[in-house]
Order: C-alpha cells, then structure tokens, then sequence
C-alpha cells in the first residue's frame, strides 16, 4: 500500500474514511490523494453540476486541514463526473493502489433508488477499497 485516495465528501461516512486513511498512511508510509467528485446530470453539455464547486472545495480544504493536523500532506482533486466511476477512473490514472470510502449505510429501497457509491466503488474498482463504517 504506497498509494491511498481518500473520497471525501465532508460527512461523517467520509470523516471515518479520513480517520482510516491517515491510520493506514502511517502504517505503511502512503501517499495520500483526496477527491471530492462534483456530480453531473449525464447528457448535458457544458457540465450541468448538481451541486456548488466551492461546497466540494470547502470539503477538500477541511480534509487537507485534518490531514495536516495529522502530518499528512495531501494532493485534492475536484473533477466532475458520475461519482463511483470518476473515482474509480482517477484511481487507475493516478496508480493508487488503495481507495478509502465511506459508507452510510443506505436501506435496500434508498440503493435501489439512489445507488450506493462505496457500493459500485468497492464492486468495480480495479484496486483495493477499504470501506469504513
């Protein structure tokens, strides 16, 4: 495990995924990524974003702070996309060997109409994925 990214949106699935990163970023000396995918509505051109970049931009710079309380220096990234699949896809860009995410631990009838991220994630990804509960 030389390489984790983190996907972080801020809430408190994601903040245990923090806490797991930065345990297994010392344990076995890691670089670490964070990513906080901006959602899109497919189909739509220019990007059609679901929700503010400077919410996902405020989420990054929360995780860089809690990283660096922890003295972990961090690369953010910030693209748009289909969540699961753009963290899936910068994942096999960038070499990470490792994803952390968190879960919320969604209802049958909520996965069924919303999808689960860390689901997909960890059922698509080419890499190992850590969910954290």
């Amino acid at each position: 495990m030389k390489k984790i990214l983190l996907a972080y949106d801020g809430g408190e699935p994601a903040k245990r995924a923090l806490e797991q990163t930065i345990e297994l970023a010392r344990r076995f000396d890691a670089s670490v990524g964070v990513i906080s995918v901006v959602p899109v509505h497919t189909g739509r051109a220019p990007i059609d974003p679901w929700d503010d970049r400077t919410v996902h931009a405020e989420e990054l710079l929360e995780a860089r702070k809690l990283l660096r309380e922890a003295g972990i220096e961090a690369e953010l990234m910030e693209p748009g996309g289909d969540v699961p699949k753009t963290i899936e896809r910068v994942a096999d860009e960038r070499g990470y060997d490792t994803i952390v995410i968190g879960t919320r631990g969604l209802g049958t009838l909520t996965k069924t109409l919303q999808g689960s991220v860390s689901e997909h994630v960890a059922t698509h990804a080419h890499t190992t994925v850590v969910v954290a509960r």
